[in-house]
């Protein structure tokens, strides 16, 4: 059958796997980036909602699109991210891409684990009216859970978040058309963004600037795109993983865009900026927020699941391409003093490492918008937009990408999201 449909020149019709893997994708964007999107977006308005209304699906299908063929340009279909960089631009400059690549998945696994945390904190104080124990044991016991279904494997994790994508979709758009009722006016009184409160003050153009890394942030997917990459060029082969890819990715973010769009509006449409600045004081998501704000029996208890839920498939997505980055960085310096170490071993090491480090970050508390804007930001715009740019342009098996409008609108928006970021580091 599948040599039949190679002989002929056609695509392999879309299979049960490739849904696993849209939904995957989807699990894996939304999160806390999404649960806080709303607090950093509509408290500058509505111009700047409209305008990421606009940029949205464009900004996501090309960048992870590019990265995506970066990484199934590889000579070998068992080639990941970190071994294609390698391959493709020398060991230096390898070792250099991949040390990003970690510092630009790792810094997302850290607020997640804070997220996580501050939603059961907050759900337990608000919604139970308990006094939750130390910070220190309930992070413990929830980076706990989360590793110990990392330890069933990537097949398990895939499998966990598509399967949760269907009722946290249904869930989602349920919140968002149960807040239609509390929608007010008070979003249409600022769209001159003369006293934004994202920017300042400082202006329209300011506000939008300011909004690209969180955004960049909130649609983000690329730590599972290696490993979509390699499951489908050993599935498909050569022949047909591009395009495959290309449609699993377009048709999540299609319904990511869509979902998520529809979500910000409708928390934007109730909430006042002051609200919104308000949530972001108290380092808690968008439904926790809103659990508390309105205190009605559905959201009191089904936002704070909700929330749970979205961060906890987003922490399993992000362990993967957090792992694989250590990994890499780990044997590549043990290259370099002419060592080895087999997967098992840096498997259990990864897990150690990030098991010890989110628990420790998760106990601190800090900023989660500061740590999106100020860390994670600038790193996964240059691993996301850049690079595969500057693979395409320099690569001779990527030559065929090269000439795209597309490819012109990656590099802007990378651009922004970097000076953006960097902006925020010394404000």
């Amino acid at each position: 059958m599948m040599a039949q449909k190679e002989i002929s020149g056609e695509m392999p019709k879309w299979r049960s796997s490739d849904t696993v893997w849209m939904l995957s994708l989807y699990g894996t964007a939304i999160g806390a980036g999404v649960l806080f999107l709303p607090i950093n977006a509509a408290a500058g308005g509505l111009i700047p909602l409209l305008v990421l209304a606009v940029l949205a699906f464009p900004m996501t299908f090309f960048a992870h699109r590019a990265l995506c063929r970066f990484v199934l340009s590889g000579d070998s279909s068992h080639n990941d991210i970190t071994e294609v960089v390698e391959e493709k631009f020398g060991k230096q400059m390898g070792y250099l891409i991949t040390l990003l690549y970690f510092f630009a998945i790792y810094p997302i696994l850290l607020v997640y684990s804070v997220s996580i945390t501050n939603t059961v904190i907050s759900f337990m104080q608000n919604q139970l009216h308990i006094t939750p124990p130390p910070r220190v044991l309930i992070s413990f016991i929830l980076i706990s859970f989360l590793i110990l279904i990392v330890q069933f494997g990537e097949k398990l994790i895939v499998r966990v978040m598509s399967t949760l994508v269907y009722p946290f979709v249904a869930v989602l758009m349920l919140i968002a058309l149960y807040l239609i009722p509390q929608w007010t006016g008070d979003i249409f009184q600022h769209i001159d963004l003369s006293g934004a409160t994202e920017s300042g003050g400082s202006g329209l153009l300011v506000t939008l600037w300011l909004i690209i890394p969180v955004a960049v942030f909130s649609f983000n997917h690329s730590p599972i795109i290696s490993s979509l990459a390699v499951a489908k060029r050993k599935e498909y082969g050569d022949q047909y993983a591009e395009q495959k890819t290309s449609k699993i990715i377009q048709y999540s973010n299609i319904m990511m865009v869509v979902t998520v769009l529809f979500f910000v509006f409708s928390c934007a449409f109730c909430l006042s900026p002051a609200d919104l600045q308000q949530a972001k004081v108290e380092n808690i998501s968008i439904l926790s927020y809103l659990a508390n704000h309105f205190q009605t029996p559905f959201l009191d208890w089904v936002a704070p699941i909700v929330a749970f839920v979205a961060i906890s498939k987003s922490f399993l997505g992000h362990y993967l391409g957090a792992r694989e980055g250590f990994n890499g960085v780990v044997l590549k310096t043990m290259h370099c003093f002419g060592k080895s170490a087999q997967e098992k071993t840096l498997n259990r090491f990864a897990l150690i490492f990030m098991f010890i480090t989110a628990w420790i970050i998760s106990t601190l508390n800090p900023s989660v918008l500061g740590m999106i804007e100020s860390i994670g930001g600038p790193v996964l715009a240059m691993i996301l937009f850049i690079m595969p740019m500057y693979a395409i342009h320099t690569i001779p098996s990527l030559e065929r990408y090269r000439g795209k409008l597309s490819n012109i609108f990656i590099v802007i928006m990378g651009c922004i999201a970097i000076s953006a970021a960097v902006y925020n580091l010394f404000v």
